[in-house]
Parts: C-alpha cells; structure tokens; sequence
C-alpha cells in the first residue's frame, strides 16, 4: 500500500495510535478502516478493544480527553509500544491535543513513508509494505 498524499484524521485512534501505520492497514487487501470507523477487516483484539469502548462510554474521542489521562491501560499499552515498537502513544496524544492529529498526522507520513519507493512503513515490523525495505530501528 501506498502512504497517501493525505492521512485523514480519522486514522487517528482513541489511544494515540497511528492506523494508517498498523500493520494490520499495511499489509491487507481489505485494510483495516482505523480505530474510528466500522470493525471491518479488523482483528479481534481490536474489535474487543477496552480503551475504544473506555472512550465511548465516556462520549469522548481520544483518550487526551479524559481527566484521567494517562490512566493505567493507557499506561500499559504505552509501556509495551516503548519497548517493543521505539513510539510513544502518549507523546502522540499530547501532541494531537497540543497541534491537532492533522499535523501529528503530517509528520507521521514524513516519518513512516519509505524512502525507496513510497510505501508505508509499518510501526509494527519496520518494513515497508511494498517493497520490504526494511528500516533501521
């Protein structure tokens, strides 16, 4: 898949997560529609997703919104993208709610398009979803 000239803000997912960079957008060819729209092509975990329905029961979008932000799930999920992925969630919230998720968005297209060939290069795996390039992590 390539990265678009555009990530709509909608990609923008309720825990600061990037959609378009999932791997689960990447790679398919039904991609995932991000966190935000319908569950279809989504997998399991992200159909059953605590931190979603958290958000929709409190009739909020992001999880910046919410008075207790940082909470603990937050928190865990931050702690496994740390270590795992090199990406910070909650920096990515706090920036969306600081610039707006267009502009983090904009940056993250710089950030995740490969450079050989204008791929996505997804968060997940460091590779590009076209042409395998694999990035330095």
């Amino acid at each position: 898949m390539r990265m678009p000239g555009k990530i709509e803000s909608d990609m923008f997912a309720p825990c600061g997560m990037n959609c378009m960079v999932c791997y689960k957008h990447c790679y398919h060819k039904k991609p995932c529609a991000g966190c935000l729209n319908s569950d279809r092509g989504k997998p399991e975990h992200c159909r059953k997703c605590r931190i979603k329905d958290c958000t929709a029961g409190k009739n909020i979008t992001y999880c910046y919104e919410c008075s207790d932000f940082p909470c603990k799930q937050i928190k865990s999920l931050e702690k496994s993208y740390n270590s795992r992925y090199r990406a910070s969630l909650i920096e990515n919230s706090r920036a969306a709610k600081e610039y707006g998720a267009e502009i983090l968005l904009e940056e993250h297209r710089e950030k995740y398009k490969c450079p050989d060939c204008g791929g996505i290069i997804s968060l997940h795996d460091a590779e590009c979803s076209e042409c395998q390039h694999k990035m330095r992590t």
